[in-house]
């Protein structure tokens, strides 16, 4: 059946996180530390291999007292916080409060860069009358980060775990967002890059696109092909 509208996830689908270096060198700056680069490297090393920034690398291994915690994190605003902040203080850091300043930085729209394609994507599908929606697992509001990077205007619907208390796979999460986009879900595409998570779009009986979650330099045409699942 041919597919009508199209769910796209968000961190390694339409945008991807700043590096982990980038992330914690841009907290320390605003806190006027200054550490060398190798220094800098190895902090950001083992704050990315906690799982500490969000959108980027998951943890390694998750302690036991946070496995639920991790297992649950984007139910709501509060538990996306407490797991990653958790998580990234498993790394001890000499600096007060930093951790929690990590955490706030990875909310900025500064923080995110589409992949090379995804404005062609989006626009193209605008102008083809197939109506977009966003479907993330996420504890915070996602649509400042599109809107600084003009792309608001180009979804139609945003559907976020944390404001549904819902989470993918639960087919209950796309289903909201075919409702929104006002199709049913044999006839809307779910593209992203977690083939569990993603993936339990097809329960729906939606097809599902899978891309690689690769640094945006490294994947500057993933999401052409999207453009031959719809007319």
């Amino acid at each position: 059946m041919t597919v009508k509208g199209c769910m796209f996830d968000f961190s390694g689908t339409l945008m991807r996180v700043e590096p982990a270096r980038n992330w914690l060198r841009t907290v320390l700056e605003r806190r006027g530390i200054a550490l060398g680069s190798e220094e800098l490297a190895a902090y950001a090393e083992r704050l990315e291999r906690a799982g500490g920034l969000p959108g980027g690398a998951a943890p390694e291994r998750v302690p036991g007292h946070l496995e639920r915690m991790w297992r649950e994190r984007d139910l709501s605003a509060e538990h996306h916080r407490a797991a990653f902040t958790a998580l990234a203080r498993e790394v001890e850091l000499p600096w007060e409060g930093v951790h929690e300043a990590l955490y706030e930085r990875h909310m900025e729209p500064a923080a995110w860069s589409p992949y090379p394609d995804a404005p062609e994507v989006l626009e193209e599908l605008r102008r083809r009358g197939v109506p977009v929606a966003v479907v993330s697992n996420i504890g915070w509001d996602l649509r400042p980060v599109f809107r600084a990077h003009g792309l608001e205007p180009l979804v139609d619907v945003f559907v976020l775990s944390f404001e549904h208390a819902v989470q993918k796979p639960d087919p209950r999460l796309f289903r909201i967002a075919c409702e929104g986009l006002g199709l049913p879900p044999e006839r809307v595409a779910m593209v992203g890059d977690d083939r569990r998570a993603d993936g339990g779009a097809a329960a729906l009986g939606c097809a599902v696109h899978l891309v690689d979650h690769l640094p945006v330099e490294r994947r500057p045409s993933g999401l052409l092909p999207v453009l031959d699942l719809t007319v």
